[in-house]
């Protein structure tokens, strides 16, 4: 018997302190840089994004991956790539922790226009305020203060 799943993941985390270190004209570098590691983890990318300060990842996550070591993959490996790259002046490294949030399959189209459109969307809202709303709308308890 096979193992089937369809569990949508929208990965989301930001750069160490939220520095605005993702400047835009090596954006799509990285975020190819990233689907690479997920396609070698028979993980199924729907759409990767972001503005000057974090990243959101929709992708379903291969039933033999867990999320977390997954993450970590990508945060060390895009790391390195990014600085043996020189890709962003002034990049740092990303943020210890991580969101997730799980959605139904029939979402998917809706997320891939919202993570499409991050940088209309941040023009009127903060990452911060996203991050917020989406702990929210997943009835996620958190603390302020260590939302940094």
């Amino acid at each position: 018997m096979s193992t089937f799943t369809q569990i949508l993941y929208q990965i989301v985390y930001s750069t160490r302190r939220r520095e605005p270190s993702l400047h835009s004209n090596n954006r799509e570098e990285i975020f190819k840089y990233i689907w690479g590691i997920l396609n070698d983890k028979k993980c199924h990318l729907y759409r990767i994004g972001g503005v000057a300060d974090h990243i959101h990842i929709l992708t379903h996550v291969h039933p033999a991956v867990s999320l977390a070591s997954l993450v970590k993959d990508i945060k060390l490996a895009s790391t390195e790539y990014i600085k043996n790259k020189n890709l962003f002046h002034g990049f740092s490294g990303w943020q210890e922790g991580y969101s997730a949030f799980t959605y139904a399959y029939k979402e998917k189209t809706g997320l891939i226009e919202y993570i499409k459109n991050q940088e209309a969307h941040h023009s009127i809202k903060s990452f911060k305020e996203e991050l917020i709303d989406l702990l929210n709308e997943h009835g996620i308890e958190f603390q302020e203060k260590y939302l940094l």
